[in-house]
């Protein structure tokens, strides 16, 4: 790993704004090639400093770059670009759209869509029944907080794809489900339920046409739930 000792230009951010910008300060860093992978990034008063932020703000903009997987925050050890950020072209693309919803529910659909279709093609009986599991754990909860549960149904579903090239998006696709997860303020079960096991049944007849409807309807209504609630937010 490079320790970075020479002068980096960032442009400062407007104190008006939230820790989208520092995100992406930070991340043209390594787009303009000031840094590169591995290399350490300044210290948290130095990006304090230069980006003209508050330290809550810049740590909650690291946060999110860690959960992206594009830095590594050391205990005592600084703070660095990670090693293969290179491999994972959607990771920074979905550091640049923080804040952006649309872009990351459009991202994650059309990954989703296609996913679903290989799945219909390749999943096992030992994945349909995995399937079925998160399905009655969902429809059991009682408190509606079944996000994580939620999120291993899509995940089985993108790992039944059984394709290492697709599995370099599998990342993203959660990072994108994690993001819109955040947004949501009321859970509705029994809809999830629903479609759930309309995809759940048209996988179980390994037909990728149905899969896909299915995954379409379901996610294009979370994407107008979505988007309802923000444009209530804003108005």
């Amino acid at each position: 790993m490079v320790e970075h000792k020479g002068i980096l230009e960032v442009g400062s951010v407007r104190r008006n704004t939230l820790s989208k910008q520092v995100v992406e300060s930070i991340v043209q860093l390594l787009l303009s090639g000031q840094l590169k992978p591995g290399d350490k990034l300044p210290s948290e008063m130095e990006l304090i400093e230069m980006l003209d932020v508050s330290r809550p703000v810049l740590r909650e903009a690291l946060s999110s770059l860690e959960t992206l997987e594009i830095i590594t925050r050391k205990t005592r050890g600084g703070t660095y670009f990670n090693n293969k950020i290179g491999s994972k072209p959607f990771s920074v693309m979905l550091a640049l759209s923080v804040g952006n919803l649309p872009a990351i529910i459009e991202a994650r659909m059309a990954l989703e869509l296609g996913l679903v279709t290989m799945a219909a093609e390749k999943i096992t009986d030992e994945q349909l029944a995995r399937l079925k599991e998160t399905i009655d754990k969902i429809a059991a909860s009682v408190d509606n907080n079944y996000g994580e549960v939620d999120k291993e149904f899509h995940l089985i579903i993108a790992m039944s794809a059984n394709n290492p090239i697709i599995e370099g998006m599998i990342d993203p696709l959660l990072m994108s489900h994690d993001q819109m997860n955040s947004h949501i303020k009321y859970r509705e079960r029994d809809v999830t339920v629903r479609f759930h096991t309309d995809i759940y049944h048209a996988l179980r007849k390994h037909d990728p046409y149905e899969a896909f409807t299915h995954m379409y309807r379901h996610l294009s209504y979370v994407r107008d739930k979505l988007l309802k609630h923000q444009t209530m937010r804003e108005s």
